[in-house]
């Protein structure tokens, strides 16, 4: 019988005591972590499922190592730090975090938020209305659609890959669905409960201002080579090509 391989987790970590109490706390929970602690040191570190990142690094400001990871890398980031207060959660995400838990925290809630994270990058986006096929049709294949060509910009949802002008544009997982979903229907009005729904889950709950930051993110990434029309109070639509 094959085993599941085990989740490979990168932990960036100054302080021994609790870089130690997680390796040790992750492990049973089956995931193999292998912890570092500069930032410096990541890069000697490429190939991990998800990477916990520390902000309070000795030698760089674990923003920067965020920062660095995304432009070459779509790995799930988790930032774990003591700096819990607005604005450094803003920017983390911003740069391309996939979620900010504030220390102290509790070892199973870490671990709820990982697989959270994981269930978003391994489950496939939903499919429009247009592509949906018959439950038990015998193409299955034909379920996931090609990739989607909108004006200068190309959506691979199969490869999670996002092109501007043939060239690969490095979005977060969370980036890269907040995409495919206004890309879903082109020139619709999609509220924020909705993407909320759709691209975090259905369990979210409070601010809604993290939809903001990625929606600015995403905008900055892809320049002009798409328009995401906001709605006050409403929600954001992904402009049709004149």
């Amino acid at each position: 019988m094959t085993t599941a391989p085990r989740t490979r987790v990168l932990l960036v970590e100054d302080d021994r005591s609790i870089a130690a109490g997680l390796v040790k706390g992750l492990s049973r929970y089956g995931f193999d972590v292998e912890a570092v602690a500069t930032g410096a040191a990541v890069p000697e570190h490429p190939d991990h499922d998800i990477v916990l990142l520390d902000l309070g690094l000795p030698d760089v400001d674990g923003l920067d190592v965020c920062r660095a990871l995304r432009t070459r890398s779509a790995v799930p980031i988790i930032v774990i730090t003591a700096r819990g207060d607005e604005t450094d959660r803003v920017v983390g995400l911003e740069l391309g975090a996939d979620d900010y838990l504030a220390k102290p925290f509790g070892l199973r809630e870490l671990v709820a938020r990982m697989r959270a994270v994981l269930r978003r990058v391994a489950a496939p986006p939903p499919l429009p209305a247009s592509v949906a096929v018959a439950v038990g049709a015998p193409d299955e294949a034909a379920a996931v659609p090609g990739p989607q060509v909108l004006g200068r910009v190309t959506i691979d949802r199969r490869a999670r890959r996002v092109l501007v002008d043939g060239d690969e544009v490095a979005l977060s997982p969370r980036e890269h669905d907040l995409l495919v979903a206004l890309a879903s229907d082109p020139g619709a009005l999609i509220t924020r409960e909705t993407l909320m729904s759709d691209v975090w889950d259905r369990e979210w709950f409070g601010s809604t201002r993290t939809l903001n930051v990625h929606v600015g993110t995403l905008r900055r990434k892809l320049g002009d080579a798409v328009r995401i029309e906001a709605v006050r109070g409403v929600g954001y639509r992904l402009a049709r090509e004149a």
